[in-house]
């Protein structure tokens, strides 16, 4: 009997529900042009068709999804992320091979997607692992004002556990097409829009759980776009007001994205105060977030001596790379 006690009080603090936690895996990644091979009439896709100018081909099609599969399988390290949001897919086909004929078609992954006004047809998208997230109520906003047509922001609500409910904002932001300056308007108007938005679901719980992730073409940092949306770096959140967004990027390394030798971060995973809160059911920390600059995804840029993302476009050249863009990883831990 002794003896039974002493395993059961050994044991206690290893049954005790306040000890036990589980991971959460949120990953983006811009994953550049990932269209499909057929022709879509409302679209400017006309450049990723076997007969266009970047001749892309089935077998180009199909060597860039398994470049995709791959990487998410790496970034997962032994585990698959269990959120993913990705940009620059061309819709429901690409998303249906990927998930159902590429190497993940055994991981189970489903998927939302929006269906922008977007002059090239790409949208935002989201996947997910039906067992460890599931989507509650999905819309698309719409970005209105600017004078060509843009992506839509994806906000997904869903549940990660049975009690905590998780706000996600996905979102692919205008590009600098044009110069930085002469576009900016275009990215103040979309953090506007999806300002607006994070405010609405806030108003309503002011302990909303929010994940904002995506690629802003803007670094975040002491810019216009940065102020509209209420953004600072996570080495700032001991002062940061109730409803602000924390970068949990902007100090990391190298970069997500390089141009003329020089690296930037411009995907960024936000998150609402809440999350940052250690004593929450559900929460991260700025040391759970990277930039998975792995070495497969990199390669030299001979006219800058620096490493960079290995593309699969220069122009029209096919260099049968990754990505311009690095993926970022953030995990949460959820607490029971």
């Amino acid at each position: 009997m002794k003896a039974l006690l002493l395993l059961i009080l050994l044991l206690l603090p290893l049954l005790t529900p306040a000890q036990v936690a589980d991971t959460l895996r949120v990953m983006w990644y811009n994953v550049e042009n990932l269209f499909d091979c057929q022709d879509d009439p409302q679209k400017a896709d006309e450049e990723f068709l076997p007969e266009g100018t970047h001749r892309w081909t089935p077998y180009r099609y199909w060597q860039k999804q398994r470049a995709v599969a791959r990487v998410i399988a790496a970034v997962g390290d032994q585990r698959l992320p269990d959120i993913i949001g990705l940009c620059e897919v061309e819709g429901d086909s690409v998303l249906t091979d990927l998930t159902r004929r590429s190497p993940l078609r055994t991981a189970g992954y489903r998927y939302i997607v929006t269906h922008s006004p977007d002059e090239r047809g790409i949208d935002v998208a989201l996947l997910y692992l039906p067992g460890r997230f599931r989507p509650l109520s999905q819309r698309s906003i719409s970005i209105h004002g600017g004078d060509r047509p843009t992506r839509d922001i994806l906000h997904v609500q869903g549940l990660v556990s049975p009690t905590d409910t998780l706000e996600l904002f996905l979102c692919h932001f205008p590009s600098r097409r044009g110069g930085e300056r002469q576009s900016r308007p275009f990215r103040l108007l979309a953090a506007q829009t999806l300002r607006h938005a994070i405010d609405s679901v806030c108003q309503a719980n002011p302990q909303s759980n929010v994940v904002i992730m995506g690629d802003f073409n803007d670094n975040l940092i002491d810019t216009r776009v940065a102020q509209e949306l209420g953004v600072v770096p996570s080495s700032q959140v001991s002062s940061y007001p109730t409803l602000g967004l924390i970068s949990l990027m902007a100090d990391k390394q190298p970069g997500t994205y390089a141009y003329q030798g020089r690296w930037e971060i411009i995907d960024h995973i936000l998150v609402s105060p809440s999350l940052l809160k250690a004593e929450g059911r559900f929460s991260t920390h700025p040391s759970l977030a990277r930039i998975a600059a792995l070495p497969f995804l990199l390669t030299t840029d001979e006219k800058y001596g620096i490493h960079v993302p290995h593309r699969t476009y220069m122009g029209p050249r096919h260099l049968g790379g990754f990505s311009d863009h690095l993926p970022i990883v953030v995990d949460f831990i959820k607490h029971f």
